[in-house]
């Protein structure tokens, strides 16, 4: 394909917020998925039906069709992991390793902990944490393969103490996976790995096969037809739980006049480059900033190798003019954005202001590619507007949360008539009975 020049980019032309009626507003806000939606579900229970009825023959077609691939075994032997390990740019290799240590510390010193307090004298209640059995994760390869979303499941799964971890990741022309991935997954105890894509892995996962095993949960970003197939099995109680939903990436820039508009556009290139469904949407009360960043896209945007995909995605990027930064907080918070920049003098002072992201970037020295990679937050992050109510992925998510109590006869004593009062209240007998009869016992000397 031809390298598009500056005249292929779509111009963008800043558009004032104001000036919208609130179905302009809405259309300008639409996700590009959203318009395709009910097909690519459809698509995606087709897929998923496929895999539930004919296993392993049904993942050789669907790889055969969708990747070019003939497949012998589905999981990679150890001998690729070996050679990975050996044919990597030992640059690379650095790299991915001082990225987990990073990860390491942040996901290490925000796990939730195990806790017991004495809710009532004899009524001791707590909680215990227990790694889910069996995971899945989902590591992208599509248009590039992608060996920090590994590490960014591998890690938490890895310190969750997970006794089953399970990667699926497309396999490349040459029907290997790609030996970054691979060098990743080792590095968080992984062996694993099946080189299947799509949606037809996440089938293959979450019901299982001859030769993938089931998993409790699934993991993972992906595009529109990943993400509709977790939110599918997700649905059957047959199924996997999910993480998240973490489809087509987005990122938002809020930029005060200040903001450099080469660092600006830079950010917005680089999710755009991510396939032709992302989302970028710069917010400023600043007219001539939002003009110079639109230049700056243009000379940008055609250097990039990938410069095709991003000019795709760029068709339904958004440069708008708020009012006020006020206006940009509240106009994010209902966007809810996978990743927030804050390109402000001052952005720490309007961090309360944000009540829905994935993950927020302070500062023009904070380029949303380091939390792709290396500062050590995850990149695995709701997307969708799913941030309103979802957070990113941490080693809590591959926990389950039991809560514990023990009480004495004298705990029961002093809050078994509250319980009493009110199952009565609830018309529920027979809870009412299960204490009752124990404040019997214990005032009857029967304890």
């Amino acid at each position: 394909m031809n390298t598009p020049t500056a005249n292929d980019f779509p111009a963008l032309t800043p558009l004032v917020w104001a000036d919208q009626d609130a179905s302009q507003r809405a259309q300008l806000l639409r996700r590009p998925s959203a318009a395709i939606g009910s097909e690519i579900r459809a698509s995606a229970e087709r897929l998923i039906a496929q895999v539930r009825s004919d296993g392993d023959a049904a993942l050789r077609a669907l790889t055969r069709r969708f990747d070019g691939v003939e497949l012998g075994e589905l999981r990679v032997p150890q001998s690729q992991f070996d050679a990975a390990e050996a044919e990597l740019d030992p640059v690379l290799k650095q790299a991915l390793i001082e990225a987990r240590e990073r990860l390491l510390a942040w996901h290490e010193a925000g796990r939730a902990a195990e806790f017991e307090i004495d809710t009532a004298p004899g009524v001791r209640c707590g909680r215990v944490l227990r790694a889910i059995g069996r995971v899945g994760l989902y590591v992208p390869a599509g248009s590039a393969p992608l060996p920090s979303t590994a590490l960014m499941l591998g890690v938490p799964a890895q310190l969750a103490g997970c006794r089953k971890v399970v990667i699926c990741t497309p396999p490349r022309p040459d029907g290997r996976a790609d030996p970054a991935v691979l060098f990743a997954a080792r590095l968080c105890g992984i062996d694993s790995v099946y080189t299947l894509g799509g949606a037809q892995a996440i089938a293959a996962m979450a019901y299982g096969t001859p030769s993938v095993p089931k998993c409790d949960k699934l993991f993972g970003p992906g595009n529109a037809y990943v993400d509709a197939a977790k939110q599918c099995v997700a649905q059957d109680p047959d199924g996997a739980a999910i993480d998240l939903p973490a489809g087509p990436s987005e990122v938002l820039v809020i930029a005060d006049a200040g903001a450099n508009p080469e660092f600006v556009a830079a950010d917005l290139l680089s999710q755009a480059e991510h396939g032709p469904d992302s989302q970028v949407i710069l917010l400023s009360p600043c007219a001539q900033l939002l003009a110079r960043v639109a230049d700056a896209l243009n000379r940008q945007g055609p250097a990039l190798p990938r410069a095709a995909i991003a000019a795709r995605a760029l068709a339904s990027a958004r440069l708008i003019r708020t009012t006020d930064l006020a206006e940009a907080f509240a106009l994010s918070n209902d966007y809810a954005p996978e990743h927030l920049i804050l390109a402000l003098r001052n952005p720490g002072e309007w961090l309360a202001q944000v009540q829905a992201a994935g993950s927020v970037f302070l500062g023009d020295y904070a380029p949303e590619a380091l939390g792709d990679y290396c500062s050590g937050t995850n990149h695995v992050l709701p997307t969708g507007g799913a941030a309103r109510a979802w957070s990113g992925v941490s080693v809590a998510s591959f926990q389950t949360s039991i809560s514990i109590q023990s009480v004495s006869p004298e705990g029961l004593s002093a809050i078994g008539p509250c319980a009493a009062t009110i199952a009565r209240a609830e018309s529920l007998t027979a809870h009412e009975r299960a204490v009752t009869l124990r404040l019997d016992a214990i005032g009857q000397g029967r304890t």
